[in-house]
């Protein structure tokens, strides 16, 4: 069962991890958030000004390795895994005091001088179907700007049923997200 009213023992979160690792992504369109818009799908792209200058970029990148850009409370990542191609993990979602798991493995990944970060998509245990990229960029003055660019649909019975709740909850996510990268690349003053 992929929903608990208990955030799950590392056993069972390890078991759904290895059971996810062997299957493929739900969706044809792996790798299209790195560039498009797709039809049939709800197509989202959120970015925000986190900072400026070196300290602020390294920041940004580090908060990106460590996951750092998922809201803290009622999201988690299991394991924290490095920003690799074909890394697998655990999304962990808490509504109404139940943690929902969802598996993803990450797509693609960016390491240049002015752009860091990767894209993930869902994997059979996910309760929707569809890819999220997160990354930073630093532009030629120095500022440093976080992005979300997402393409999804519902999967599951519940995720169609629950759609409009969904979209809140995904709207939130991002704001919170934006939110947590503004604080992790916050630099001395």
């Amino acid at each position: 069962m992929r929903i608990s009213i208990r955030y799950p023992q590392k056993e069972t979160l390890n078991a759904f991890l290895n059971q996810e690792s062997q299957l493929t992504y739900t969706y044809p369109e792996v790798g299209a958030s790195a560039e498009d818009t797709l039809p049939d799908y709800d197509n989202d792209y959120n970015h925000s000004i986190v900072g400026q200058g070196e300290e602020a970029w390294q920041k940004a990148k580090q908060a990106l390795r460590d996951w750092q850009h998922f809201p803290q409370g009622w999201t988690k990542i299991y394991p924290i895994a490095p920003l690799e191609k074909d890394a697998v993990v655990v999304v962990m979602i808490r509504l109404w005091g139940l943690w929902w798991k969802n598996s993803s493995r990450i797509v693609y990944t960016w390491d240049t001088p002015d752009k860091f970060g990767f894209a993930y998509g869902t994997l059979p245990g996910h309760f929707e179907m569809g890819e999220e990229a997160f990354w930073v960029e630093k532009n030629e003055t120095g500022e440093v700007s976080y992005h979300i660019r997402a393409f999804s649909k519902p999967r599951f019975w519940l995720a169609r049923l629950g759609y409009p709740i969904a979209r809140i909850y995904q709207r939130k996510f991002v704001r919170q997200s934006l939110n947590a990268m503004q604080k992790h690349t916050k630099t001395s003053v």
